[in-house]
């Protein structure tokens, strides 16, 4: 029913930023509740951010104060900007999709790495 694909990963300096992008198909964008996660070599998949379709948010302890979800329902598009990061935020970044009366994420992206250098 929706199909993800994310980027805006890539390599940054320690203390620098970056907006992840993930795009999804489909005329009912706005219905789905969205997330990211992430998973590192060695490193168990993390919920990183949540947002709902009404836009109630969710932020692990790990990432509050530098991390934001958002969505453009108009673009089918949710974002992570991503500030202040750190080495340990190395990582393969997934973007999750579910709709209501579901629980589980049922739908994923492939991935984009982000890379954090100290």
């Amino acid at each position: 029913q929706v199909q993800l694909e994310e980027s805006g990963g890539g390599l940054v300096q320690a203390g620098g930023s970056l907006r992840l992008s993930c795009a999804a198909s489909g005329r009912t964008f706005y219905s789905y509740h969205l997330a990211w996660f992430r998973q590192a070599p060695g490193k168990q998949r993390e919920l990183v951010a949540a947002i709902t379709s009404t836009a109630s948010t969710y932020y692990a302890d790990s990432v509050k104060g530098r991390f934001t979800i958002f969505r453009d329902n108009a673009k089918g598009t949710v974002f992570l900007q991503m500030n202040s990061l750190k080495p340990e935020d190395t990582d393969v970044h997934y973007c999750a999709a579910r709709q209501t009366p579901i629980n589980d994420y049922n739908y994923w992206g492939q991935g984009t790495q982000v890379t954090v250098s100290s």
